[in-house]
């Protein structure tokens, strides 16, 4: 039979070996994942090792209580953040082995400098390889409109800063009229660079129904960890690339974000993107003013000289017209005298035609109603002879059953028959039916 051990016996064997050969504490460098907060204070997270988004390896992490205190707040105090998912940490750890939990280890310090240092490095990584592509200013490329109207919003429905830019949009003292329309995403956290891309890719596809003129990017500030999703490639890339200009209100003052950069202008907070958009509208309003202004000095110019030109047309005008007035005049007298006589000279003639025509016309219906009164006495005799009681004055009898012609109607014995002559009418009662 083999050597065998018990399981207990193994795990005794591994905690021998843990604490005979391996230091008190180590440093290690891993990235938080499926952090969590016990009732009791406790956090238990995992320390993952990634090549590309995959995972090599891992260890399970505790922090207890009374140490998590004490790294958390200092973690905070330097970064402006506390400990979450995704985070890359320098952790000093203990390793710990329990018989029925296996292998884990406990969190004694973390550095938050190492954090900080690794998020830069990570940031010029992606600036670096946004340059190389020719990304960053390609947004800036696009043409603004001389005043911006009609605006997409990235944003969180319930941001303070949302609500900030609105209520300045809406209440400017101007009462300028920009139409927005908010495409809500995200704005912290794993997931909310593809929230903010899947809202810039929304808005795109909306801009020709919309006819949007830009996209406003806008959060209500935060810490600076929690603005890591605005130095991610992928969303950098997408306001790069993006059909619309974009501007950027991440409200932050410490430090510019990848997004900033790519974007096609950069602000500070939302309410400096609302001003930026609202200056727009009073520098039209300037320049239209102003141009209005030099329009209306070298309108008054013009009609003056205009004036005065006229003046001058108006005087030649009057001169030359008198003179026109007066040729016309006496040729429109000759031509009067001319007409007059041809008129009289004509009207004589067509009185002598009209005279002629009157007489050839009454002939010509006296005629005609002769013949149409011989016409029309004819078609009356034809008429009183075709009339129904001349024919029953000449001997002829009409019959009739039940109110048909007895030719046509269907005769049946017992029957009644009625006949008519021209003064009497005979009731019968058909008793005999014989085919003829």
């Amino acid at each position: 039979m083999h050597n065998a051990r018990s399981i207990s016996e193994l795990n005794q064997l591994i905690q021998q070996v843990i604490d005979s050969e391996l230091d008190p504490v180590y440093w290690v460098i891993g990235e938080i994942s499926d952090f969590r907060l016990s009732p009791q204070g406790h956090a238990y997270f995992e320390i993952v090792e990634k090549v590309g988004n995959k995972i090599e390896a891992k260890l399970r992490a505790n922090l207890w209580q009374f140490t998590y205190r004490a790294i958390a707040s200092k973690f905070e105090s330097v970064t402006g953040t506390g400990l979450k998912n995704g985070m890359k940490i320098l952790a000093q750890v203990a390793i710990n082995f329990h018989p029925l939990y296996g292998l884990s280890i406990n969190i004694k310090d973390i550095d938050p400098s190492f954090s900080l240092g690794e998020r830069a490095r990570i940031k010029q990584e992606t600036i670096d390889r946004l340059t190389r592509e020719g990304m960053i200013g390609l947004n800036r490329s696009h043409d603004l409109p001389a005043v911006v109207q009609k605006i997409g919003i990235i944003s969180s429905a319930t941001a303070a800063g949302y609500g900030d830019f609105i209520n300045q949009l809406d209440s400017n003292p101007g009462g300028y009229k920009i139409y927005h329309k908010l495409f809500p995403s995200l704005m912290q956290g794993n997931e909310a660079a593809a929230n903010i891309i899947r809202a810039i890719e929304i808005a795109e596809n909306a801009k020709e129904e919309l006819g949007l003129e830009a996209l406003v990017i806008i959060r209500g500030g935060g810490a600076q960890i929690d603005l890591d999703c605005f130095d991610e490639y992928t969303l950098a890339l997408k306001i790069a690339t993006c059909s619309l200009p974009i501007f950027t209100g991440i409200g932050h003052e410490r430090d510019e974000t990848i997004a900033d950069l790519v974007s096609h202008s950069r602000l500070k907070t939302p309410t400096a993107v609302a001003e930026f958009i609202l200056a727009s509208f009073r520098e039209f309003d300037e320049t239209l003013g102003l141009n209005l202004r030099r329009l209306d000095r070298s309108t008054r110019i013009q009609l003056q000289e205009q004036y005065t030109l006229l003046q001058n047309f108006s005087l030649k005008i009057q001169s030359q017209t008198s003179h026109s007035i007066s040729s016309e005049n006496e040729r429109l007298s000759g031509n009067l005298n001319r007409i007059k006589t041809a008129v009289r000279n004509q009207l004589q003639i067509e009185s002598m035609t009209l005279s002629n025509l009157e007489k050839s016309l009454k002939n010509l219906v006296q005629h005609q109603l002769v013949i149409e009164s011989d016409l029309l006495e004819s078609l009356s005799k034809n008429l009183a002879q075709l009339d129904p009681k001349s024919i029953l004055a000449r001997g002829y009898t009409k019959t009739e059953v039940k109110g048909i012609p007895v030719h046509l109607a269907k005769i049946n014995l017992g029957d009644e028959m009625i006949t008519h002559t021209s003064s009497i009418k005979i009731s019968s009662k058909i008793t005999q039916i014989e085919e003829e």
